[in-house]
C-alpha cells in the first residue's frame, strides 16, 4: 500500500514541478527499487487469491499419488506451499490453531517434534532469487516451467524477468483452471500461457526452449518407471547448445535411483551459484542451495 501511494504522489507532483522535479524526486526515490518492490506486492496478492481457491494444504483430491507419498515419508511430512504461505502466514495460522510446526510423539502427552514441511513451488525469495541472480537476461528468450501446477514461476517470470514467452505444463486440469484464472485476472496473457499437458507430448517446445524449470516436478507425481520415461524424454529433446535447465534438487539426485540411460557429463555442465549474492533480510540459505542450474552441453 506504502509504495502504491507513493506513486501517486510522484504522478501528483509531477503536474506542476515539470521534468526537473520528476529527477529530483526519482533520486530521493530509487524508481527500480519501486518497480521491484511493487513486483513483490503483486505476486503477494497473486499469493492470496490463490489461497482463497484452495484448502490450507493446497493440494487436491486428484493428487492421490502425491498425498499417498507424503504419508508414507519416515517422518510426518504436511505440504506446506511456499508461494502461498510465507513464515509470517504460517505463524499466523499457527497462532490461530489452523496450522501447527510440531506434531505429538506420543499422543496426549508435552513431547513434540517439528513436522517436515514439504513445497511443490517457489516462495517469493526463491523466486526473486532464481530471476534477479541465477538467470542471465531472458530477453527474448523461451522459458518452460515442467509442472507449473499453481504458476509461481510463470507469474514471477513475468514480473521479474523480460522473457518472451513463458510457457507452464501441467497435467492437472484443475490447476491449469486456476492459473488460467490468474494470467486473465493480471493480464499476463501476452507472455504466458498454460498448456494442459504431458510434458512428453512437447517435444517442439523443449526442442526451442532457452530455459526450462523442474522443481520437485516428477518424485511425488509419478511412479519410478514413469520418472525414468519423462527424464528420458527431456534429456532427449532438450538439446539446445547453451540453454539452461534449472533444478530442485539436483539432477543427480532425481535420476540416481531411477534406471536411465542418460549421463550427465555428456548432457549438462552444472554452473556454479552464488548464494550470497541474495541480500534482502528474508533469506533462506538452505532453501535456495537446493536450487541448481545447468547449462546444456
Amino acid at each position: 500500500v506504502h509504495t502504491f501511494t507513493s506513486h501517486c504522489a510522484i504522478v501528483s507532483q509531477t503536474r506542476t514541478l515539470g521534468s526537473a522535479g520528476l529527477c529530483s524526486i526519482l533520486r530521493v526515490y530509487n524508481f527500480d527499487e519501486f518497480i521491484l518492490s511493487n513486483n513483490d506486492v503483486v505476486l503477494r496478492s497473486i499469493a492470496e487469491d490463490l489461497r482463497n481457491c484452495l484448502p490450507i494444504e493446497a493440494m487436491l483430491n486428484s493428487e492421490h499419488l502425491a498425498i499417498q507419498k507424503i504419508l508414507e515419508q519416515p517422518e510426518p511430512t504436511v505440504h506446506v506451499d511456499a508461494f502461498l504461505y510465507d513464515d509470517d502466514i504460517i505463524d499466523s495460522l499457527c497462532e490461530k490453531g489452523k496450522m501447527s510446526r510440531n506434531y505429538c510423539v506420543v499422543c496426549g502427552s508435552h513431547k513434540t517434534a517439528p513436522l517436515e514441511f514439504i513445497s511443490h513451488s517457489f516462495s517469493l525469495m526463491e523466486l526473486k532469487f532464481l530471476y534477479q541472480y541465477a538467470l542471465p537476461d531472458l530477453t527474448g528468450k523461451i522459458l518452460v516451467d515442467v509442472g507449473s501446477r499453481l504458476g509461481a514461476v510463470l507469474f514471477g517470470g513475468y514480473l521479474y524477468s523480460s522473457a518472451s514467452q513463458l510457457y507452464g505444463v501441467e497435467m492437472n486440469a484443475d490447476f491449469c483452471q486456476l492459473q488460467e484464472m490468474i494470467i486473465t485476472k493480471y493480464q499476463f496473457t501476452d507472455r504466458v500461457k498454460v498448456l494442459h499437458s504431458d510434458i512428453c507430448t512437447q517435444a517442439s517446445l523443449l526442442q526451442n526452449a532457452d530455459v526450462v524449470v523442474m522443481n520437485n516436478v516428477f518424485e511425488y507425481f509419478l511412479n519410478r518407471l514413469e520418472q525414468a520415461r519423462a527424464w528420458e524424454f527431456i534429456s532427449h529433446n532438450m538439446r539446445k547448445k547453451g540453454s539452461l535447465l534449472v533444478t530442485v534438487p539436483s539432477l543427480e539426485e532425481s535420476i540416481s535411483n531411477l534406471q536411465t540411460d542418460i549421463l550427465l557429463s555428456q548432457w549438462v555442465e552444472e554452473m556454479k551459484l552464488d548464494y550470497d549474492v541474495y541480500m534482502e533480510k528474508d533469506i533462506d540459505r538452505e532453501a535456495l542451495e537446493e536450487i541448481h542450474l545447468y547449462k546444456i552441453l
